[in-house]
């Protein structure tokens, strides 16, 4: 895997379908088709993991992580890093 691309999901429903076009097509123009987008629903209370969960059967490159409850930015994103498959550079 070239890319990974994560992103948390806090009350983010109005905003997941277009930020899934945008980052699919500068995905694809820098890594093709070798990417992934890794999406983590950190316990949000609209219905952004309905949406993340659709963008899935439809996206194979789309990879969610649904967390139990909210635990902050900060842990989701680390926990989205934690998942990611993309090249690590030192």
């Amino acid at each position: 895997m070239k890319l990974s691309i994560v992103a948390t999901l806090y009350q983010s429903a109005p905003y997941i379908e277009e930020f899934h076009s945008r980052v699919s097509a500068a995905a694809m123009k820098y890594a093709g088709d070798d990417y992934e987008v890794v999406l983590v629903n950190d316990g949000s209370p609209d219905n952004s993991l309905d949406i993340a969960i659709s963008l899935t059967e439809r996206d194979h490159h789309v990879v969610l992580v649904d967390l139990s409850r909210n635990f902050g930015h900060h842990k989701a994103m680390m926990t989205g890093l934690s998942h990611s498959k993309g090249e690590k550079y030192s």
